[in-house]
């Protein structure tokens, strides 16, 4: 059993990696904007009790919300010795971006970068005392490749995929063990949102909802990799439902 800080898990892969990691039998500890939106679910301390899941006020831009989750998460469990970043947003925001969309482009780099940075850093005590610590980082195809004129979001995870690669380094004599989990179409809410907007900053493909990767795809993939000893950990997963 492994005790777990999995951000984003209010809906899409965050939230099916927490249900999953739940019915697999390990501890939860769940950073939320809004703790309501996992009441009366599966996820609910007051349904499934709160020695399996405690609920965590966690906004990603905010450096002081990481180091609390993580304080409230070892008073609670008394430890913890994996995080998976789920949490991130999609910006549109190209090249030749409008003196308006300045700020944008900031929120996107710290929700999707110094997040994870932030959160990591806070954490790394209990996961370098652990000896086989564990950090998931749900990055994207676009932290590979950039398609379209999506200059902030593809920068935003470029460089975190470069973190990834640092965390590992940095993480690996003390039984770290780091995997960036890089999906292309995934049918969640910001698949959709993307979609349904205009493509001129995008080329939108003719992909139903069912041909895409589910985010029990991707769940199912990080309980794997939680079962894998530390000789096993694969770096990065690189999984698309579409030839590119």
């Amino acid at each position: 059993m492994r005790t777990l800080l999995i951000s984003g898990a209010s809906r899409g892969i965050g939230r099916a990696v927490a249900e999953r990691a739940l019915a697999d039998g390990h501890r939860l500890s769940l950073g939320l904007r809004d703790l309501e939106a996992l009441r009366q679910t599966s996820l609910d301390p007051d349904l499934v009790g709160s020695e399996r899941v405690l609920l965590q006020p966690y906004a990603a831009e905010d450096p002081a919300a990481a180091q609390a989750w993580v304080d409230s998460t070892v008073e609670h469990f008394g430890g913890f010795d994996s995080v998976i970043h789920s949490a991130g947003i999609f910006s549109r925001v190209p090249l030749l971006f409008e003196p308006s969309e300045e700020h944008e482009i900031a929120h996107t780099i710290n929700v999707n970068l110094m997040g994870p940075w932030w959160l990591t850093r806070a954490a790394w005590p209990q996961l370098a005392s652990h000896g086989e610590g564990r950090i998931q980082v749900l990055v994207s195809m676009s932290g590979k490749r950039s398609k379209g004129r999506l200059a902030a979001y593809s920068a935003s995870k470029f460089a975190l995929l470069g973190l990834c690669q640092t965390m590992r380094n940095e993480g690996w004599a003390a039984g770290i063990r780091v995997t960036a989990i890089c999906p292309g179409w995934v049918n969640t809410d910001m698949a959709a949102a993307v979609r349904s907007g205009s493509s001129d900053r995008w080329p939108t493909q003719a992909m139903e909802a069912e041909a895409m990767t589910q985010p029990e795809d991707i769940a199912s993939m990080s309980a794997e990799l939680l079962k894998l000893p530390n000789r096993a950990v694969p770096f990065e997963l690189a999984v698309n439902s579409s030839l590119e």
